[in-house]
């Protein structure tokens, strides 16, 4: 089992750096060795190779505004298979260089990530503007960030546990 944790985020757009402060944070806590976690920033064609690159599960975690009060956590599992395609998925990633639907587009027309794909994301109170750009997280988004962490925590041991009682699909000989 090999999960993957993927930091998404600009650093520059205020509350989009959410991603990347809790992978900061989960890589200083002591994870189970099946878990990597890497911050990918806006790197979108690094992120799209890593999804080819056969883990079970990818959790990504990102800014995700969805309309909800700004702090707001919230958990979704994603189908990069779903029938009607990406773009009816419940969340638009479009606030920063990297969209993660259409990376996953990308990473599907390349062949397709192979596991699960789970979004941990947060609702932004301020993105900043590409003119002036805006560093470091808001009050109310970095309140949550160690909330993530053991959110994305709690989903590693949940996978894993799940795997280890999930039935063999091998074939007997």
């Amino acid at each position: 089992m090999r999960i993957l944790i993927a930091g998404i985020g600009n650093i520059f757009h205020g509350d989009d750096a959410f991603g990347v402060e809790v992978v900061n944070r989960l890589n200083q806590r002591s994870l189970p060795e099946q878990a990597r976690v890497v911050d990918f920033g806006i790197r979108g064609f690094d992120l799209v190779y890593a999804l080819l690159d056969g883990y079970d599960a990818y959790i990504l975690v990102d800014a995700a505004p969805r309309g909800g009060l700004p702090g707001s956590l919230y958990t979704m599992e994603i189908d990069p298979k779903a029938p009607g395609g990406l773009d009816k998925q419940p969340f638009d990633g479009a606030t920063h260089g990297m969209n993660p639907m259409r990376v996953l587009q990308m990473a599907q027309t390349m062949g397709g990530c192979s596991g699960r794909v789970l979004l941990v994301g947060c609702e932004p109170e301020t993105l900043g503007s590409e003119e002036e750009g805006q560093m470091g997280l808001s009050t109310t988004v970095a309140a949550v960030v160690d909330v993530a962490a053991n959110t994305v925590e709690a989903l590693v041991q949940r996978i894993l546990e799940e795997s280890r009682h999930a039935p063999e699909t091998g074939v007997a000989s």
